[in-house]
C-alpha cells in the first residue's frame, strides 16, 4: 500500500469539531476494548455504554480516521449484493434476516442522529441508482423486483423522472429507494463518539494497539504510552487494520482486496445552478463497469467520486475525468473549481459480503463492508456490542474462519490502475 499524502479533505473541512479526547496513558481496566474509532467501534461503545457496559475505544490516530471520514456519505439500505444472491449464498434463513437488519439499517442511523441532536448535515429523501444504458436499465429493474417481493420501498424511475430528479444527463432509469439518505460521515462518526462519551464510554485516540497478551480469562493490551486490561475485545478496524505495523490481530485484512475511491468537491455552486442538480439531495452512484457517483452537500458542492487512487502518479488523471464527467453530465453547471479532494480504502471480501470471525478467546470483528459502511456500521457495532454483553445469536452472520485472498494485492493492484486507465480517456468525445 502507497504511504498516503494528506489531502485537503471536505468533510474534514466542515464537520463540527470532534469532542475532546487524548491518548491513553498509564494502566486502565475497561469491561470491553473496542480497537477502532469509526462507524463500527463508536456504535458498539454507544450501545455497551447506554447498558452500564464500560467500555473503552482505542483508536490508533483520530476519530474518523479510516473510511468513516473519508466514504461518500450514502446511508444506503442492505448491501451492494443483490438481495436474491446474498440469500442464494448465505442461505434461506441467515440471508434473509441479514437482509431485514440491514434494510433497516438507515432508520437506526437516523434515529440515533435524532435521538443524540446530531449536526451531520442528515436528508432522507432516498437514494438514486443510476442505470447506465440497457444493461444498466436491466440491472436496477432487477433490484426493484428483488427488493419488491420483500416489501421494501423502491421504484425504478423512467429515464425523464430520473432527469428531474438528479439534473444529470445521459441514464436510462434510476432506483429511487425510499429507506435511504445522506449525511456528512465524519460529522456522524464524530456525533456517533460525542454520544458514546455522554452515555459513560472511554475513547482514546493516537492510541495504536501495540501488542496483546491473554492472563487468565482476561486481555491485556498494550496501546499507545498505556495499557489496557479488558474481558472482551471488538476489534473494529475493517480496510485499515493494518495501518499499525505488527498490530494484533490483522489477519483479517489478508481476505480484504483493498478498492480505492477518490472524490472531488466543487466550491458552492451559485443557487440557480445548483437548484436544478439533485434538487431533493438524494446521493446518486451509477452502474457503470468503474463506477462512479455524485452528490451535494448544504453548502452547494458537488461531490463526484470513482474508483482509483489519488497518488501522485494518477491525480491529475483521476482530476481532469471528474472535471469532464461534471461538464457532461451537467451541461449547464458553468464555471467550477474543485477545492477539497481526498481518498480512501473500500474493503472487498470475496463474496462481496461482510464477515464476522472469532479471532481469540473473547476477540471478535466484522469486516468487509464492500462500500456500505455507514447503516451496516451502526447496525454490526449494536450487534457486537450485544454479542459481547451475551447474546450469541445477535450478530446477523454465522462465524466463519479467515480465508485470506492470495490475488487480493494483485486485483488492488489492477483496479487502480485500470481505473486511470480508463479515467484517461472516459468522457473525452
Amino acid at each position: 500500500m502507497a504511504t498516503e499524502r494528506a489531502l485537503p479533505n471536505l468533510w474534514h473541512a466542515t464537520a463540527p469539531a470532534a469532542p475532546e479526547t487524548g491518548p491513553l496513558t498509564g494502566e486502565l481496566s475497561t469491561d470491553v476494548a473496542i480497537i477502532g474509532g469509526g462507524f463500527t467501534g463508536l456504535s458498539a461503545a454507544l450501545h455497551l455504554a447506554e447498558k452500564g457496559v464500560k467500555a473503552t475505544v482505542v483508536e490508533a490516530r483520530m476519530i474518523g480516521f479510516g473510511g468513516s471520514g473519508r466514504n461518500v456519505g450514502l446511508v444506503n439500505a442492505g448491501m451492494w449484493v443483490k438481495p436474491d444472491d446474498l440469500v442464494a449464498t448465505l442461505g434461506t434463513e441467515a440471508g434473509n434476516r441479514l437482509l431485514t437488519e440491514l434494510g433497516d439499517g438507515p432508520s437506526l442511523v437516523y434515529d440515533l442522529v435524532a435521538q443524540h441532536g446530531m449536526q451531520c448535515e442528515a436528508v432522507r429523501n432516498g437514494t438514486l441508482h443510476m442505470a447506465v444504458g440497457a444493461e444498466g436499465l436491466k440491472d436496477i429493474q432487477d433490484r426493484e423486483a428483488q427488493w419488491k417481493k420483500r416489501g421494501a420501498p423502491v421504484e425504478v424511475l423512467s429515464a425523464d423522472r430520473t432527469h428531474v430528479l438528479s439534473g444529470a444527463e445521459g441514464f436510462a432509469g434510476a432506483l429511487l429507494d425510499r429507506r435511504a439518505g445522506t449525511i456528512q460521515p465524519l460529522a456522524y462518526a464524530r456525533g456517533l463518539a460525542r454520544a458514546a462519551l455522554a452515555a459513560g464510554a472511554e475513547i482514546f485516540t493516537d492510541t495504536p494497539l501495540l501488542a496483546a497478551e491473554r492472563q487468565g480469562d482476561q486481555w491485556r493490551l498494550k496501546a499507545g504510552h498505556g495499557s489496557l486490561t479488558a474481558r472482551h475485545i471488538i476489534l473494529a478496524t475493517n480496510a485499515y487494520g493494518a495501518l499499525v505495523p505488527d498490530v494484533p490481530w490483522k489477519a483479517h485484512t489478508q481476505e480484504l482486496t483493498i478498492l480505492p475511491y477518490f472524490q472531488f468537491a466543487t466550491n458552492p455552486l451559485p443557487e440557480k445552478v445548483a437548484a436544478r442538480i439533485l434538487p431533493e439531495r438524494q446521493g446518486a452512484w451509477d452502474t457503470g463497469l468503474v463506477m462512479t457517483s455524485f452528490r451535494m452537500d448544504q453548502q452547494n458542492r458537488i461531490i463526484f467520486g470513482s474508483i482509483g487512487r489519488l497518488d501522485a502518479m494518477a491525480e491529475g488523471t483521476h482530476r481532469a475525468f471528474a472535471a469532464r464527467s461534471l461538464r457532461k453530465l451537467f451541461p449547464n453547471i458553468g464555471d467550477f473549481r474543485f477545492e477539497y479532494w481526498w481518498d480512501g480504502r473500500i474493503g472487498m471480501t470475496t463474496n462481496n459480503l461482510p464477515a464476522m470471525h472469532v479471532l481469540a478467546p473473547n476477540v471478535v470483528s466484522v469486516s468487509g463492508y464492500n462500500g456500505r459502511g455507514i447503516a451496516p456500521g451502526t447496525i454490526f457495532g449494536r450487534a457486537l456490542a450485544h454479542h459481547v454483553m451475551g447474546d450469541p445469536s445477535a450478530i446477523p452472520l454465522a462465524e466463519t474462519p479467515i480465508t485470506p485472498d492470495p490475488w487480493r494485492t494483485v486485483k488492488s493492484a489492477f483496479y487502480h490502475a485500470g481505473a486511470q486507465a480508463k479515467h484517461f480517456v472516459d468522457r473525452r468525445f
